[in-house]
């Protein structure tokens, strides 16, 4: 009797020399576990990365209302000139970076201005105190309030506006 290669044809070939990985059904079932996996992960992250923008954008406008009232209240109080008809607000968001001079003392109320986190953009709405609450054009007498320029809906279902 020949043989037909190193082994015996009557005896299987012993273990280290058979071949060693995957067999094609067990790549497919491994691919649909993780293209499954995958559908069900990517709605979550693609909410909590908006949630995480959202988060951004409410402590960008609480930090720059923040600097507003606080420039309000030096104003008031006399620790600067303001324009007469500015009712003691900001002329602009630039003001509240750069600062105003008191008593020879500068003093700041924002570090820099954020980028708004829904446009990617430095820019924000503004509204004076003769602005119509829901106004989108500025009437650039003062700055009394802030928002985002974004058209977008929150998870909540509110305008991005209007907070």
């Amino acid at each position: 009797m020949r043989e037909s290669g190193p082994f015996h044809p009557q005896f299987p070939a012993p273990r280290a020399a058979r071949r060693n990985g995957f067999t094609l059904v067990e790549l497919i079932v491994a691919m649909t576990i993780l293209m499954v996996l995958t559908a069900v992960a990517t709605p979550v992250l693609r909410v909590t990365l908006q949630r995480n923008k959202e988060r951004e954008l409410r402590r960008d406008l609480w930090e720059m209302r923040d600097a507003i009232d606080r420039y309000k209240d030096a104003a008031d109080r006399g620790a600067f000139q303001t324009k007469l008809d500015s009712q003691g607000y900001p002329p602009d968001l630039d003001t509240l970076v750069k600062g105003v001079d008191s008593n020879g003392k500068k003093i700041r109320f924002l570090r820099h201005i954020p980028v708004d986190p829904m446009t990617g953009k430095d820019e924000w709405g503004l509204r004076s105190m003769q602005d119509d609450p829901d106004s989108d054009s500025w009437g650039g007498q003062s700055v009394f309030d802030v928002y985002t320029k974004s058209e977008g809906t929150a998870l909540d279902g509110t305008k991005y506006k209007t907070w």
